[in-house]
């Protein structure tokens, strides 16, 4: 499997949305949710535009999913061109969400690149699942 090609469509997408986010002044982040190949939302950063931090577009995506998925997200991907932060990282791992693709990894608070790794953690609520499988994807 090419990894790289096979999440490269769904990038453009994430890189489309956060143009728009962009637009309207927030930070330039993108977030896709699939089941397979389908997409099941779609969402654009809004922390500053809704002026609420909590607006990442990884929880934007998260709060849209659950709307027809529920809570329990295994098996499912999210797909963002930046690295989830620690409290995307959070809601990533309360949600099970199986992968996570992402494109660039953030300067502060990345949940896998900084010294608090949410995303691959062992210390974590029992109810929770186990690890997500993280994907960095460069173009």
């Amino acid at each position: 499997m090419n990894k790289r090609k096979d999440f490269q469509k769904y990038m453009e997408i994430c890189e489309a949305l956060a143009e728009i986010a962009a637009e309207k002044g927030n930070a330039p982040v993108g977030s896709i949710i699939l089941k397979g190949n389908q997409i099941i939302a779609r969402a654009e950063e809004a922390g500053h535009s809704k002026q609420d931090v909590t607006c990442h577009a990884e929880i934007e995506v998260i709060r849209k999913a659950r709307k027809t998925i529920g809570v329990d997200m295994s098996g499912f991907t999210l797909v963002s061109n930046k690295e989830p932060c620690v409290m995307c990282g959070y809601a990533i791992r309360f949600h099970k969400i199986s992968t996570v693709v992402y494109k660039e990894k953030v300067s502060h608070l990345g949940s896998v690149s900084s010294s608090m790794k949410v995303l691959s953690s062992t210390e974590v609520p029992d109810n929770w699942s186990k690890a997500p499988e993280i994907i960095q994807i460069k173009f």
